[in-house]
């Protein structure tokens, strides 16, 4: 039964990494202000989409800074947005990684590997 309880908690620690390991690094304190990654987020929204408010919430948990585009009144944002390939909203980019609706797990894997050493 040790053995089990050992596994779920390896598990448990395996999958939510990004959150604890943070709290190992002493010289890094993450406040709304200040960005967590080397690149920009960029956020390619609407105002009526659910999904895009939570991704706004989740990066606002997480103390992201990030830029946000309303595709349907900038059109900057629009053209970005088609240039991404995107056919829907939200759309996020963090430096290279580009996810298409909201994927919480994808979101916070590319923030971690954006993270600033």
């Amino acid at each position: 039964m040790k053995k089990i309880i050992f596994l779920f908690a390896m598990l448990a620690i395996y999958q939510n990494w990004y959150r604890i390991e943070p709290l190992f690094n002493d010289e890094q304190t993450i406040s709304a202000t200040q960005s967590y990654t080397k690149n920009p987020v960029i956020l390619y929204t609407t105002s009526w989409c659910g999904y895009c408010k939570k991704t706004r919430e989740l990066l606002a948990e997480q103390n992201i800074a990030f830029t946000e585009y309303d595709i349907e009144k900038s059109e900057e944002g629009r053209r970005q947005h088609a240039a991404l390939g995107g056919k829907g909203v939200p759309v996020i980019k963090v430096g290279d990684a580009v996810i298409f609706g909201y994927d919480k797990d994808g979101l916070l894997a590319a923030i971690y590997e954006n993270r600033i050493n």
